[in-house]
Parts: structure tokens; C-alpha cells; sequence
């Protein structure tokens, strides 16, 4: 199992009158390559889960800066549980992403990798201000919602008859709070979202403080990973892909929830996009093949370094 590097820096930024947290990983003054912000998923999921992703300070010589940073609404960063549900929007991520680079000063060049939701954020960020993001890496994400739901619908077709079964009848009651829908839907998450049971302990913090502070996820996307009835269930973001021009690596499991056909749209529509395959992978390659995750991520960070 790999090992998680300790945080270099701790800190806060200032955003709307509330507190975005933040880590990083390595020397963010002395850097000789371009730092890479990595985006959370959920949304409301919290930065634990993805920090595996921190090693990728190490993985070349001389290093890189890593930042994760809790985005709004969860984490250690400001809870909201009483916002409005419109308060919650891609829109609002983008300007804490803005906000958050320019605080730490790399504003003007640096590196961006996505997890799930996170990959969702990070093109829309591209779209919105595209001068300063060296390259992106989009992780097991989908480039519609009705992509998504396509997916989960045949995935779920793959299920045991009986937990099928439980699903669809607390979906339809509305009961997806019950501990049989719950069970159900860890069935799914040990298929399709973390293959490494039980999960390692920074998943389990993630997953543990989403069902403490679920506002974000089911204002924006609902109970579970499969049933969507948040704010974001028309999103979709492929008619606009062809104006992205920075390079992009594309990457997800041969298990993902997120499969083919919902990331297809980003290597179809961005120019010169590439993807990757994990083969003993779901919905975490970066938990679930370390070391491999490292060489191909981290390859195509170097690759796009300065000179």
C-alpha cells in the first residue's frame, strides 16, 4: 500500500465572506515545475480521497507542488447548510478555483487534474479562464449527466436481481435514507467506485464526512452515485469541448462508473486529447493502481513541463 507525504503548507483563502482550506504538498516558493491543483469530486466529497494524488510531488526529479484544497460547503472549508440550493452551481466552483490560484500565486501557470465531479469542474474552469492552465487531466468523469445516468442504468442492469430490486423500490418510495438502500448501493460503490475493500482509510474519511455534511452532493446531485435528481442533471458540457485547446489526458478504470461512453466526448472534441485506460481499476485508478497512476499522470505532467 502506498504512503500518504505530509503536508508542507496548511492555510486558508477568503471566498464570499467564508474560509476555502487548503494543503500542499511540497515547495510551492522554490518550485522548478509548474504545481498541479488537483479538484475533488462529490460534489460536497471533501480532498481525502484524492490524497494519494499527493505523491505526484515526488514522481519526477526536482519535484512538483501539489495543491488539494476543500472545496466550499465541505471538509475543513466553510459549511453552508442552510444556503439556498441555488447558491450551489458549477459557476460558484469555478470563482473559488480562480480565487484560490490567484491567493497562492500561480495563477499564470500551473497544472489541473479532476476526479469524477472535479473533472466536471475542471473543463468548465478551462472554458472560463483558459490563460494560465498549463494541461488537464480529467479523471473518471463524464462529459453529460444523461451520459452518466446511461451508464449507471446498464451497470445496474449488472447487479444481483435482489439488490437491483432494493434499489429501485426505496428510489421510488423515496426512502433512499433506509440502511437496505444503503447496503444495495454498496454492492455498486464496491464495483464501480473502489475496488480496494475495505476502502483505505482517507476514501472512508471521504465518504464518512459526505453523509455528515451531504448539503452540496444532494442539492447538486442527489442520494447516491446512480440516482440523479440534483441540480446537475441536465448538465452538460460536450457542445462546448471544441473550444478547449489545452492539452488533455484523459483517464478512468476498465470497472469506472464513469465508462466510455461518458468520457468519450472529451477525446472526441478536444484537440489532440488522449486517454488511458486502467485495467484493474473502477472509479479510483489513483487508490486502486498507485503506482501505475503515478507513471501515467505523472509522465504526462512532465511531458507538458517547461523545458
Amino acid at each position: 500500500m502506498y504512503s500518504i507525504p505530509d503536508p508542507t503548507t496548511v492555510g486558508e483563502v477568503p471566498f464570499r465572506g467564508h474560509r476555502t482550506w487548503y494543503r500542499i504538498t511540497g515547495d510551492l516558493a522554490a518550485r522548478t515545475r509548474p504545481p498541479l491543483v488537483v479538484l475533488h469530486g462529490g460534489p460536497g466529497a471533501a480532498h481525502d480521497y484524492t490524497l494519494a494524488m499527493a505523491a505526484l510531488a515526488g514522481a519526477v526529479e526536482g519535484g512538483r507542488a501539489v495543491v488539494h484544497y476543500d472545496q466550499l460547503g465541505c471538509g475543513n472549508s466553510t459549511h453552508l447548510p442552510d444556503a439556498d440550493p441555488s447558491f450551489w452551481s458549477p459557476e460558484l466552483f469555478v470563482e473559488e478555483l480562480a480565487t484560490v490560484v490567484e491567493h497562492l500565486g500561480i495563477a499564470d501557470d500551473f497544472h489541473l487534474l479532476g476526479q469524477s465531479w472535479g473533472g466536471m469542474l475542471a473543463p468548465e474552469f478551462v472554458l472560463a479562464h483558459p490563460e494560465g492552465v498549463r494541461t488537464m487531466t480529467i479523471c473518471d468523469s463524464p462529459a453529460s449527466m444523461a451520459l452518466w445516468l446511461e451508464a449507471a442504468a446498464e451497470l445496474r442492469a449488472g447487479l444481483p436481481a435482489e439488490v437491483e430490486a432494493t434499489l429501485n423500490r426505496h428510489e421510488e418510495a423515496g426512502t433512499t435514507d433506509d440502511p437496505a438502500y444503503h447496503e444495495a448501493m454498496q454492492v455498486f460503490y464496491d464495483r464501480h467506485v473502489c475496488r480496494v475493500v475495505p476502502n483505505p482509510p482517507e476514501v472512508s474519511a471521504s465518504f464518512a464526512q459526505l453523509e455528515a455534511e451531504p448539503t452540496v452532493y444532494h442539492t447538486m446531485n442527489g442520494p447516491s452515485e446512480f440516482h440523479v435528481v440534483g441540480s446537475m442533471r441536465d448538465w452538460t458540457i460536450v457542445e462546448r469541448l471544441d473550444a478547449i485547446t489545452v492539452p488533455t489526458l484523459v483517464v478512468s478504470g476498465a470497472h469506472d462508473e464513469a465508462t466510455p461512453a461518458t468520457w468519450a466526448p472529451f477525446v472526441e472534441r478536444i484537440a489532440g486529447a488522449r486517454s488511458h485506460v486502467f485495467a484493474e481499476s473502477s472509479h479510483m485508478p489513483h487508490v486502486e493502481e498507485h503506482e501505475e497512476f503515478l507513471r501515467v499522470v505523472g509522465g504526462f505532467l512532465a511531458e507538458h513541463d517547461p523545458a
